[in-house]
Protein backbone atom coordinates (compact mmCIF):
# COMPACT_ATOMS: atom_id res chain seq x y z
CA UNK A 1 0.00 0.00 0.00
CA UNK A 2 1.40 3.38 -1.00
CA UNK A 3 0.71 6.82 0.42
CA UNK A 4 -0.85 10.05 -0.80
CA UNK A 5 1.08 13.00 -2.17
CA UNK A 6 -1.39 15.88 -2.04
CA UNK A 7 -1.76 18.43 -4.83
CA UNK A 8 -3.28 21.14 -2.68
CA UNK A 9 -4.49 24.68 -3.30
CA UNK A 10 -7.27 27.13 -2.68
CA UNK A 11 -9.65 27.00 -5.69
CA UNK A 12 -8.53 28.72 -8.90
CA UNK A 13 -4.87 28.79 -7.90
CA UNK A 14 -3.30 26.48 -10.51
CA UNK A 15 -4.07 22.98 -9.24
CA UNK A 16 -5.37 21.72 -12.59
CA UNK A 17 -2.37 23.20 -14.37
CA UNK A 18 -0.07 21.30 -11.99
CA UNK A 19 -2.02 18.08 -12.60
CA UNK A 20 -1.77 18.54 -16.37
CA UNK A 21 1.99 19.02 -16.08
CA UNK A 22 2.37 15.87 -13.98
CA UNK A 23 0.42 13.82 -16.51
CA UNK A 24 2.55 15.07 -19.39
CA UNK A 25 5.78 14.75 -17.41
CA UNK A 26 5.21 11.33 -15.85
CA UNK A 27 3.48 9.71 -18.83
CA UNK A 28 5.62 11.50 -21.45
CA UNK A 29 3.06 11.21 -24.29
CA UNK A 30 3.82 12.21 -27.87
CA UNK A 31 0.83 14.57 -27.90
CA UNK A 32 -0.52 16.75 -25.05
CA UNK A 33 -2.34 14.63 -22.50
CA UNK A 34 -6.14 14.74 -22.75
CA UNK A 35 -7.43 17.10 -20.03
CA UNK A 36 -10.56 14.95 -19.75
CA UNK A 37 -8.45 12.03 -18.59
CA UNK A 38 -6.62 13.72 -15.70
CA UNK A 39 -8.24 11.33 -13.23
CA UNK A 40 -6.37 8.44 -14.83
CA UNK A 41 -3.22 9.51 -13.02
CA UNK A 42 -4.29 11.94 -10.30
CA UNK A 43 -7.18 11.19 -7.97
CA UNK A 44 -9.71 13.65 -6.59
CA UNK A 45 -10.50 13.05 -2.94
CA UNK A 46 -13.90 14.77 -3.10
CA UNK A 47 -15.50 12.47 -5.69
CA UNK A 48 -18.86 11.33 -4.35
CA UNK A 49 -18.35 7.84 -5.74
CA UNK A 50 -15.49 7.32 -3.28
CA UNK A 51 -17.72 8.16 -0.31
CA UNK A 52 -20.49 5.86 -1.48
CA UNK A 53 -18.15 2.93 -0.78
CA UNK A 54 -18.73 3.69 2.90
CA UNK A 55 -22.26 5.10 2.72
CA UNK A 56 -24.38 4.02 -0.28
CA UNK A 57 -27.11 6.60 0.28
CA UNK A 58 -27.77 9.30 -2.37
CA UNK A 59 -25.35 12.24 -2.15
CA UNK A 60 -28.06 14.69 -1.12
CA UNK A 61 -28.74 12.68 2.03
CA UNK A 62 -25.19 13.18 3.32
CA UNK A 63 -24.85 15.61 6.21
CA UNK A 64 -21.68 17.64 6.81
CA UNK A 65 -21.00 15.31 9.73
CA UNK A 66 -21.27 12.25 7.47
CA UNK A 67 -18.74 13.60 4.97
CA UNK A 68 -16.30 14.79 7.63
CA UNK A 69 -16.44 11.37 9.33
CA UNK A 70 -16.00 9.36 6.13
CA UNK A 71 -13.25 11.53 4.59
CA UNK A 72 -10.28 9.93 6.45
CA UNK A 73 -11.56 6.48 5.40
CA UNK A 74 -11.71 7.61 1.78
CA UNK A 75 -8.11 8.81 1.97
CA UNK A 76 -6.98 5.45 3.33
CA UNK A 77 -8.88 3.65 0.57
CA UNK A 78 -7.23 5.86 -2.07
CA UNK A 79 -3.84 4.43 -1.14
CA UNK A 80 -5.02 1.05 -2.43
CA UNK A 81 -5.80 2.40 -5.91
CA UNK A 82 -2.13 2.51 -6.96
CA UNK A 83 0.75 0.26 -5.92
CA UNK A 84 2.97 3.25 -5.23
CA UNK A 85 2.40 6.94 -4.43
CA UNK A 86 -1.07 8.33 -5.16
CA UNK A 87 -1.26 11.92 -6.45
CA UNK A 88 -4.50 13.37 -5.09
CA UNK A 89 -6.04 16.78 -5.65
CA UNK A 90 -7.60 18.64 -2.73
CA UNK A 91 -8.98 22.09 -1.97
CA UNK A 92 -9.32 21.26 1.73
CA UNK A 93 -7.49 23.42 4.23
CA UNK A 94 -5.19 21.41 6.47
CA UNK A 95 -7.49 21.69 9.47
CA UNK A 96 -10.03 19.78 11.51
CA UNK A 97 -13.61 19.77 10.34
CA UNK A 98 -16.38 18.79 12.75
CA UNK A 99 -13.86 16.91 14.87
CA UNK A 100 -12.22 15.04 11.98
CA UNK A 101 -9.04 15.79 10.00
CA UNK A 102 -9.56 17.11 6.49
CA UNK A 103 -6.35 15.34 5.49
CA UNK A 104 -5.53 11.87 6.80
CA UNK A 105 -1.89 12.33 7.81
CA UNK A 106 -1.51 8.64 8.59
CA UNK A 107 -1.52 7.89 4.85
CA UNK A 108 0.15 11.12 3.67
CA UNK A 109 3.69 11.07 2.28
CA UNK A 110 3.93 14.71 1.22
CA UNK A 111 2.30 17.64 -0.55
CA UNK A 112 2.78 20.19 -3.30
CA UNK A 113 0.92 23.40 -2.49
CA UNK A 114 0.19 26.07 -5.10
CA UNK A 115 -0.51 29.60 -3.85
CA UNK A 116 -1.82 32.45 -6.01
CA UNK A 117 -2.31 36.15 -5.39
CA UNK A 118 -5.79 36.41 -3.79
CA UNK A 119 -6.45 39.56 -5.83
CA UNK A 120 -6.34 37.42 -8.97
CA UNK A 121 -8.05 34.48 -7.26
CA UNK A 122 -11.04 36.72 -6.56
CA UNK A 123 -11.41 37.58 -10.23
CA UNK A 124 -10.97 34.01 -11.46
CA UNK A 125 -13.16 32.46 -8.77
CA UNK A 126 -16.02 34.86 -9.47
CA UNK A 127 -16.11 33.71 -13.11
CA UNK A 128 -15.80 30.08 -12.00
CA UNK A 129 -18.77 30.32 -9.62
CA UNK A 130 -20.71 32.81 -11.76
CA UNK A 131 -21.19 35.18 -8.82
CA UNK A 132 -20.07 38.75 -8.21
CA UNK A 133 -16.55 39.64 -7.13
CA UNK A 134 -17.93 41.18 -3.94
CA UNK A 135 -19.62 37.88 -3.08
CA UNK A 136 -16.39 35.99 -3.73
CA UNK A 137 -14.45 38.40 -1.51
CA UNK A 138 -16.93 37.54 1.26
CA UNK A 139 -16.39 33.80 0.69
CA UNK A 140 -12.61 34.19 0.71
CA UNK A 141 -12.75 35.93 4.10
CA UNK A 142 -15.13 33.40 5.65
CA UNK A 143 -13.59 31.04 8.20
CA UNK A 144 -15.27 27.69 7.83
CA UNK A 145 -16.23 28.23 4.17
CA UNK A 146 -17.07 25.12 2.17
CA UNK A 147 -17.64 24.32 -1.46
CA UNK A 148 -21.19 23.40 -2.45
CA UNK A 149 -21.77 19.62 -2.66
CA UNK A 150 -23.15 18.10 -5.85
CA UNK A 151 -23.92 14.73 -7.38
CA UNK A 152 -20.26 14.43 -8.42
CA UNK A 153 -18.47 15.94 -5.42
CA UNK A 154 -18.90 16.13 -1.67
CA UNK A 155 -18.09 19.48 -0.09
CA UNK A 156 -14.51 20.54 0.55
CA UNK A 157 -13.60 22.50 3.67
CA UNK A 158 -11.63 25.50 2.43
CA UNK A 159 -12.10 27.96 5.28
CA UNK A 160 -10.79 31.44 4.44
CA UNK A 161 -8.04 32.06 1.89
CA UNK A 162 -5.68 33.12 4.68
CA UNK A 163 -6.44 30.12 6.86
CA UNK A 164 -6.05 27.83 3.87
CA UNK A 165 -2.63 29.20 2.97
CA UNK A 166 -1.40 29.33 6.56
CA UNK A 167 -2.64 25.82 7.35
CA UNK A 168 -0.56 24.28 4.56
CA UNK A 169 2.49 26.56 4.47
CA UNK A 170 2.83 28.00 7.99
CA UNK A 171 5.35 25.39 9.13
CA UNK A 172 8.30 24.42 6.90
CA UNK A 173 8.40 20.71 6.13
CA UNK A 174 10.86 18.79 3.94
CA UNK A 175 7.90 16.81 2.58
CA UNK A 176 6.17 20.02 1.41
CA UNK A 177 6.91 21.95 -1.80
CA UNK A 178 5.29 25.38 -2.08
CA UNK A 179 4.89 26.93 -5.54
CA UNK A 180 3.72 30.43 -6.41
CA UNK A 181 1.41 30.54 -9.43
CA UNK A 182 3.17 33.69 -10.60
CA UNK A 183 6.56 31.94 -10.59
CA UNK A 184 5.08 29.06 -12.57
CA UNK A 185 4.13 31.62 -15.23
CA UNK A 186 7.33 33.66 -15.16
CA UNK A 187 9.91 30.91 -14.62
CA UNK A 188 8.27 27.61 -15.66
CA UNK A 189 11.49 25.65 -16.04
CA UNK A 190 12.64 26.59 -12.55
CA UNK A 191 9.22 25.98 -10.96
CA UNK A 192 8.39 22.70 -12.67
CA UNK A 193 12.00 21.62 -12.37
CA UNK A 194 11.55 22.00 -8.61
CA UNK A 195 8.54 19.67 -8.86
CA UNK A 196 10.64 17.04 -10.62
CA UNK A 197 13.41 17.39 -8.03
CA UNK A 198 10.87 17.17 -5.18
CA UNK A 199 9.63 13.90 -6.68
CA UNK A 200 13.19 12.59 -6.84
CA UNK A 201 13.32 12.59 -10.64
CA UNK A 202 16.45 13.75 -12.44
CA UNK A 203 14.73 14.57 -15.72
CA UNK A 204 16.51 15.47 -18.96
CA UNK A 205 15.88 19.09 -19.92
CA UNK A 206 14.14 18.17 -23.17
CA UNK A 207 11.60 16.00 -21.35
CA UNK A 208 10.88 18.76 -18.84
CA UNK A 209 10.56 21.36 -21.61
CA UNK A 210 8.22 19.08 -23.52
CA UNK A 211 5.94 18.55 -20.51
CA UNK A 212 5.86 22.29 -19.79
CA UNK A 213 4.87 23.07 -23.39
CA UNK A 214 2.26 20.29 -23.50
CA UNK A 215 0.61 21.61 -20.34
CA UNK A 216 0.81 25.32 -21.19
CA UNK A 217 -2.30 27.41 -20.63
CA UNK A 218 -2.70 27.89 -24.38
CA UNK A 219 -2.72 24.13 -24.95
CA UNK A 220 -5.16 23.51 -22.10
CA UNK A 221 -7.49 26.28 -23.28
CA UNK A 222 -7.44 24.97 -26.86
CA UNK A 223 -8.23 21.47 -25.65
CA UNK A 224 -11.23 22.76 -23.70
CA UNK A 225 -12.41 24.77 -26.70
CA UNK A 226 -12.16 21.74 -28.99
CA UNK A 227 -13.50 18.98 -26.71
CA UNK A 228 -14.91 20.63 -23.60
CA UNK A 229 -13.73 19.94 -20.06
CA UNK A 230 -15.63 17.67 -17.70
CA UNK A 231 -14.50 19.69 -14.66
CA UNK A 232 -15.97 22.97 -15.92
CA UNK A 233 -18.88 24.13 -13.73
CA UNK A 234 -22.18 24.21 -15.62
CA UNK A 235 -22.60 27.98 -15.22
CA UNK A 236 -19.02 28.94 -16.11
CA UNK A 237 -18.26 30.01 -19.68
CA UNK A 238 -14.86 28.31 -19.54
CA UNK A 239 -12.60 26.61 -17.00
CA UNK A 240 -9.39 27.89 -18.58
CA UNK A 241 -10.18 31.58 -18.97
CA UNK A 242 -7.03 33.76 -18.99
CA UNK A 243 -4.32 32.09 -16.93
CA UNK A 244 -2.39 35.26 -16.24
CA UNK A 245 -1.10 37.30 -13.32
CA UNK A 246 -2.15 40.86 -12.56
CA UNK A 247 -5.65 40.75 -14.06
CA UNK A 248 -6.91 42.26 -10.81
CA UNK A 249 -5.46 45.65 -11.79
CA UNK A 250 -8.16 46.16 -14.40
CA UNK A 251 -10.92 43.97 -12.91
CA UNK A 252 -11.03 45.10 -9.26
CA UNK A 253 -12.04 48.47 -7.85
CA UNK A 254 -9.73 50.18 -5.32
CA UNK A 255 -12.33 49.38 -2.64
CA UNK A 256 -12.27 45.68 -3.54
CA UNK A 257 -8.47 45.61 -3.47
CA UNK A 258 -8.49 47.28 -0.07
CA UNK A 259 -10.99 44.73 1.29
CA UNK A 260 -8.85 41.79 0.16
CA UNK A 261 -5.63 43.31 1.49
CA UNK A 262 -7.30 44.11 4.82
CA UNK A 263 -8.70 40.56 5.08
CA UNK A 264 -5.49 38.77 4.15
CA UNK A 265 -2.56 41.13 4.70
CA UNK A 266 -0.43 38.78 6.83
CA UNK A 267 -0.39 35.90 4.34
CA UNK A 268 -0.17 38.26 1.37
CA UNK A 269 2.94 39.85 2.85
CA UNK A 270 4.53 36.43 3.28
CA UNK A 271 4.27 35.78 -0.45
CA UNK A 272 4.88 39.30 -1.75
CA UNK A 273 1.31 39.95 -2.85
CA UNK A 274 0.57 43.29 -1.20
CA UNK A 275 0.67 46.00 -3.91
CA UNK A 276 3.13 48.82 -3.10
CA UNK A 277 0.35 51.38 -2.97
CA UNK A 278 -1.43 49.40 -0.22
CA UNK A 279 1.55 48.78 2.07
Amino acid sequence: MGGILWLASYPKSGNTWLRAFLHNFMRNPDQPYDINKLMEFTAGESQTILYRQFDPRPWNEYSFDDVARIRPQVHRELTKSFPDTVFAKTHNALLEDRGHPTVNMEVTVGAIYVVRNPLDVAVSYSHHLSISIDEVIDVMAQKGARTTPSEKHVYEFMSSWSQHVESWTGKPNPRLLVLRYEDMLESPFKSFGAVAKFLGINAPRDRLDKAIKQSSFKVLKNQEKAKGFIERPAKAEAFFRKGEAGQWRHDLTPEQVQRIVSDHREQMERFGYVPPEYK
